[in-house]
């Protein structure tokens, strides 16, 4: 179920979502000062072409340094992202089989806003987070 999802995924919506990411990425190397941010969308496009059967989970080691990029990335490009994401997610939901494809549009736009201080995991092998 999971590769049919995937496929339908990348055909509707995850290619130009992908290259959203990839856009941000190039972007953030040519600012030069940004390129952990570039390296953090590239990550993300990856997750975003083929969804299903990955997820994300807090890393353990984010500290300050994770809240402040968060904030600029946010500003740059973080809630471009997730309007995207957002939009994405409206459209797909009007449909029944489309409903899954935008729960799951849905469920990206923690990691499109904040991105650093996550990781992308299967979903199989994901920790519950304890608080």
């Amino acid at each position: 179920m999971r590769l049919i999802l995937n496929l339908i995924w990348l055909v509707l919506c995850g290619l130009w979502m992908a290259i959203g990411y990839l856009l941000a990425g190039l972007v953030a190397f040519v600012l030069i000062v940004t390129i952990p941010f570039g390296i953090a969308a590239f990550r993300i496009a990856s997750y975003v072409l083929w969804p299903f059967g990955r997820t994300i989970e807090p890393r353990q080691d984010a500290g300050v340094g994770s809240l402040i990029g968060n904030i600029v990335w946010i500003i740059l490009f973080g809630w471009w992202l997730a309007l995207g994401h957002l939009v994405t997610g409206i459209v797909l939901c009007i449909t029944i089989i489309g409903i899954p494809l935008g729960l799951a549009s849905f469920k990206l736009i923690p990691i499109s806003l904040l991105p650093l201080g996550v990781r992308i995991v299967p979903a199989d092998n994901a920790r519950a987070f304890a608080a």
